[in-house]
């Protein structure tokens, strides 16, 4: 379900300078299928330029979550994970066993939240939604 987004690019338009480590750091981000965190971010940036310390990644992921172009998750493991902001709106489902992240959109899902915001008396502008579980073994 992840679209590619062009972090490098969102730099610019956002009149960020871009050094070469903040766009190794930009293009293992646009490159990622997962949420990282700042020590897989590190690991991955510092394969492509073992200058780039540890440090480097948390100012830049800072930075970059400052401008608006990355998003920061807490998936309840302890570690702020990180996505490109996404054009389009998503939610994530957890597997609290593996941590592994999916990705979803479901349209009756979203008119209900605004249902549900409208009953409380609310214009919904803007939700985050995360839902943990467990896979069900399937007998097949």
């Amino acid at each position: 379900m992840s679209q590619k987004i062009d972090l490098e690019q969102l730099c610019a338009d956002k009149g960020l300078r871009i050094t070469e480590q903040r766009r190794v750091i930009a293009r293992v981000l646009s490159d990622s299928e997962d949420h990282p965190d700042v020590e897989l971010l590190h690991q991955r940036a510092s394969s492509i330029d073992p200058k780039i310390s540890i440090a480097t990644v948390y100012r830049t992921v800072r930075l970059f979550e400052e401008a608006g172009i990355l998003d920061r998750h807490d998936f309840g493991d302890g570690r702020a994970r990180y996505e490109a902001a996404p054009e389009a709106h998503h939610d994530h489902l957890i597997d609290v066993e593996t941590g592994k992240v999916v990705e979803f959109v479901d349209p009756e899902l979203e008119a209900l939240q605004k249902v549900i915001a409208e009953k409380l008396g609310y214009r919904l502008v803007d939700h985050r939604m995360e839902l943990y579980g467990v896979r069900i073994a399937r007998e097949d």
